[in-house]
């Protein structure tokens, strides 16, 4: 009678253990589906925490954050100044100086050269002090003083140039810069307003990475347009994947394209299609439209002070134009912008200034 009761406790002990294993089974295949469900976001997140040899590793993987926009429709911004250096142009700038070694073009010891409006040259300044390259960037006398010093930072040479109204003219930074690679032996310009692997660096980078975080669903893009790398890169591989995706391209109202070969003087940096490069492909591009220097640091102030997003003026050009024509968006569009570099690299010109405080605690 004894043994009977033993056994009878020892099947029921074995079934409260089955039961157990059979719970956490269960808990096991239900964590497993919605890790599968959410394998593209969780991968991404992953990514972001992986350990990199170098900041060069890090490159890419930047997050798209929601835009609060008053609108039916779905508005991300792709916070491209998360990368190492600051700007979107780490991406062209370590691709375009991979193909010259790759190619022979650019070998050690070596000098990179090139013109910049600044983001890429600090890209570029950066990729030096990492490879042993030594580096002369030339501006253009309206760079922001942040983004001037970070060129120098990392150890880069600048030749200062002034603005000047087409990229032809023997003064320019472009021109200069090209004169610097006919006199220094043993260098390699980048040539990013004319390299056609510009554009290919941002179908190869940025395109899949904006497909795989919107899991496909984006339907309209929004990009500033300068040489023509981000817009047409990412465009053509967005056209590729579904030809139905809208392309845009955001202008500077003063540029030579928006003027018709009489450009005049403006102040956002980083965007203006000023002359005509190999690089911009208009075959993929939907619409081009053109942003004033006061719509685009009009801005500035609303995405920092209402959305938390420090955002640099070719930003602000991206979401005037995209805020402008919010409300005709359907509730099923998703808009993903390009958020090129930060407000940080523009805090000494003034565009975030909140003068009342300035007031306030001047007064005390």
């Amino acid at each position: 009678m004894l043994f009977v009761i033993q056994k009878i406790g020892f099947w029921a002990i074995q079934a409260r253990v089955r039961c157990i294993l059979a719970s956490i089974l269960g808990i096991m295949e239900e964590f497993d589906t919605i890790l599968q469900k959410n394998a593209n976001s969780t991968e991404l997140r992953v990514n972001t925490f992986m350990m990199h040899n170098t900041p060069l590793d890090a490159i890419g993987n930047t997050p798209l954050v929601r835009v609060p926009f008053d609108s039916p429709a779905t508005f991300y911004a792709k916070l491209e100044y998360l990368n190492p250096s600051g700007s979107m142009k780490d991406r062209s700038a370590l691709f375009l100086v991979t193909q010259a070694e790759q190619q022979g073009l650019l070998k050690p010891g070596y000098t990179l050269i090139d013109a910049s409006s600044g983001n890429h040259g600090i890209a570029l300044a950066m990729i030096g002090a990492i490879k042993g390259y030594s580096v002369i960037i030339t501006v253009s006398e309206k760079i922001s003083r942040e983004k001037l010093d970070a060129i120098q930072a990392y150890g880069a040479q600048v030749v200062m140039c002034p603005s000047t109204a087409v990229i032809e003219d023997p003064h320019s930074y472009h021109s200069v810069a090209k004169k610097i690679r006919e006199e220094t032996p043993n260098s390699y310009m980048v040539n990013q307003y004319f390299n056609p692997l510009n554009a290919t660096a941002h179908y190869s980078s940025l395109g899949p990475e904006i497909i795989k975080q919107t899991s496909g669903t984006i339907t309209h893009f929004f990009s500033g347009a300068g040489t023509g790398g981000t817009l047409s890169g990412v465009g053509k591989y967005l056209k590729e994947y579904d030809p139905a995706i809208k392309v845009i391209g955001i202008d500077a109202a003063n540029s030579y394209r928006a003027t018709q070969g009489n450009p005049q003087p403006y102040a956002v940096e980083g965007i203006g299609i000023d002359f005509i490069s190999p690089v911009m492909d208009y075959s993929v591009v939907d619409a081009i439209e053109t942003v004033s220097d006061a719509e685009a640091f009009s801005m500035l102030p609303i995405l920092a002070q209402k959305m938390g997003v420090l955002a640099g003026p070719s930003s602000g050009a991206v979401a005037y134009a995209v805020q402008k024509q919010a409300k005709k968006f359907a509730p099923n569009d998703v808009i993903v912008m390009i958020f090129g570099d930060s407000g940080r690299a523009y805090l000494t010109k003034n565009f975030y200034t909140v003068r009342g405080a300035r007031m306030v605690c001047s007064s005390i």
